[in-house]
């Protein structure tokens, strides 16, 4: 089935590369270097579903009902215009993201995964229907495993590990050649499991890495494989000393904070040239020179961007909150999508 995949990602040094060549090749904006990075947006919520009884009605939108399989084609039918626009990856997860952007409690049921480590077959259906979606348009996913919202739902370790090692073979045996593989949302923050957590999450970065090993058709030969940690956190050692790619989160930093976080992920001793990724920021200063997404720019690094909808906010803010408007009406998404469309060189504005 590989043979039919438009999109291969690969790495070469701390740069991405996309068939064949590095992204953006050649490409400087406002004095800045875009070639070979990842221009990326946190988009979780594209295949979102409640399985808890209690919960599923907080989800109802202007619509009148909650459809999961609705929600995945709202996302479809808007991702050539994210990609007109010079986003080259999503990031999504198998057990999604918190439905409210940040939540102290998160009772709702959103898992790929039985309690055993099974993959569902409806959660993943919506699943490949995001990463061929991005397949077609060039653009790469990286895709969780685990969120620390929903790891309670593993039944045990046997199940985590059970759980790994499906989402590994079948990211394979369907061919995905533009996944990037984040093991773990923000490892460092409440997991129920602890093989999930920095101090044994290398574990399962190299059983992705071992499962996948031989399948892939890319220079390493195997599935590109990460784990994320939380909002100015240096990654830990062991992790860095496995991971193919380096994913560090920018929340709750200001642009120095950001650049020193940045910097001190490649001043670790096992760092050995990987690129660093920052798949969520919530930082929306994009009309400035000073902004979180400028920094990492001017640093070497890729950025994300990650929007929530804030308290008394209309319907259209926010790509983390459910019900997502995926459209790019609101003041945040334009001013993300436009600054991002003017560093690409892409004509399209909203």
């Amino acid at each position: 089935m590989a043979e039919s995949r438009r999109t291969l990602v690969s790495i070469d040094g701390d740069r991405f590369w996309i068939n064949g060549q590095p992204t953006c090749p050649g490409r400087t904006a406002r004095g800045l270097k875009l070639e070979g990075l990842l221009l990326n947006s946190r988009m979780v919520q594209a295949t979102f579903d409640d399985l808890n009884p209690k919960t599923i009605g907080m989800w109802v939108g202007p619509d009148g009902k909650w459809d999961p399989e609705a929600n995945t084609d709202r996302f479809l039918a808007m991702l050539p215009a994210y990609r007109e626009a010079g986003l080259l990856g999503i990031t999504v997860n198998f057990q999604g993201g918190s439905p409210q952007g940040y939540s102290r409690e998160q009772p709702w049921h959103n898992s790929a995964f039985d309690a055993d480590g099974s993959l569902r077959a409806d959660y993943a259906g919506r699943m490949q229907r995001v990463i061929e979606g991005a397949d077609a348009l060039g653009m790469v996913v990286i895709l969780g495993f685990f969120y620390f919202g929903q790891d309670q739902r593993l039944r045990d370790e046997a199940a985590v590990i059970r759980a790994c090692r499906e989402a590994t073979d079948w990211i394979c045996r369907h061919g995905f050649t533009n996944v990037v593989v984040e093991i773990g949302n923000e490892i460092d923050i409440h997991y129920d499991h602890a093989i999930i957590r920095p101090d044994r999450c290398a574990e399962l970065i190299r059983l992705a890495q071992e499962e996948s090993a031989g399948r892939v058709p890319s220079p390493l030969g195997r599935l590109l494989v990460g784990t994320s940690f939380s909002g100015g956190k240096v990654p830990g050692e062991s992790v860095v000393a496995v991971s193919d790619v380096l994913l560090i989160h920018g929340n709750g930093q200001n642009p120095t904070r950001l650049g020193h976080l940045i910097e001190s992920t490649r001043n670790l001793g096992q760092y050995r040239g990987q690129p660093i990724v920052i798949n969520e920021d919530d930082h929306f200063d994009f009309d400035g020179d000073d902004g979180n997404f400028l920094t990492a720019l001017r640093h070497g690094a890729s950025w994300g961007y990650f929007d929530y909808r804030m308290k008394d906010e209309a319907h259209e803010e926010g790509f983390q909150s459910v019900p997502t408007d995926w459209s790019v009406s609101s003041k945040r998404k334009k001013a993300f999508f436009n600054l991002l469309a003017e560093l690409t060189g892409s004509p399209r504005r909203f």
